[in-house]
């Protein structure tokens, strides 16, 4: 398998931490989206990280979508999503906070970054950047709950995908959502950060 896009994206880190967590085998290509449209257009039209590209060719995209594929390639005791019940429904409540911060955090760098200083309109870099820090602030209250992991004493997928957003939004937001404000979060990330799954796939 081949996972196509930039360690800079939260969702291709995401999918790469994960991979390697589940001891799945891929190549990283690092294609930009933005520097190399056309090489990332000629394996997915669409031109959207992450893409995956399967063992028969088949491309798959969106990282919640590819997790949900090869969450069935492997046995079960190598998954990172829990399987059933409340500690999925959890699973997929922290998730989705997760992605919700991410979406706001690229917004936050899109605004930034790719529109003008002239055509930025504030009242709705300020709405994002409220969404970002709320759902910020749901994940701190979640991540202070416990010592361990956020749902027990084994990383699991939610680990995952909260690490990778919160590591995005302080490097490219930390003057939006203010580090101070999140120290349980703070704690998580560095001890994932920790990881070897983590630290070989690095946010440039």
């Amino acid at each position: 398998m081949v996972l196509i896009g930039m360690m800079d994206s939260p969702y291709v880190r995401r999918v790469a931490v994960s991979m390697k967590l589940m001891d799945l085998a891929f190549e990283h290509r690092a294609v930009s989206v933005f520097r190399q449209f056309e090489e990332f257009r000629a394996v997915n039209p669409v031109v959207k990280a992450p893409s995956l590209v399967c063992d028969d060719g088949l491309v798959l995209m969106d990282s919640t979508l590819i997790l949900d594929y090869l969450e069935q390639q492997v046995a079960s005791p190598k998954r990172l999503m829990p399987e059933a019940g409340a500690p999925r429904r959890e699973a997929l409540r922290l998730t989705g906070l997760a992605l919700a911060a991410c979406d706001k955090c690229v917004q936050i760098v899109y605004e930034k970054e790719q529109r003008p200083a002239e055509k930025r309109h504030r009242p709705w870099l300020e709405r994002v950047v409220g969404q970002a820090n709320a759902a910020f602030a749901e994940l701190e209250r979640a991540a202070g709950k416990t010592k361990g992991w956020l749902q027990g004493e084994r990383l699991n997928a939610a680990d995952v995908v909260v690490a990778c957003a919160w590591r995005f939004g302080q490097h490219y937001n930390y003057a939006e959502v203010p580090a101070p404000h999140y120290p349980a979060l703070g704690a998580h990330s560095d001890r994932a950060e920790a990881l070897p799954e983590f630290v070989s796939s690095p946010l440039p």
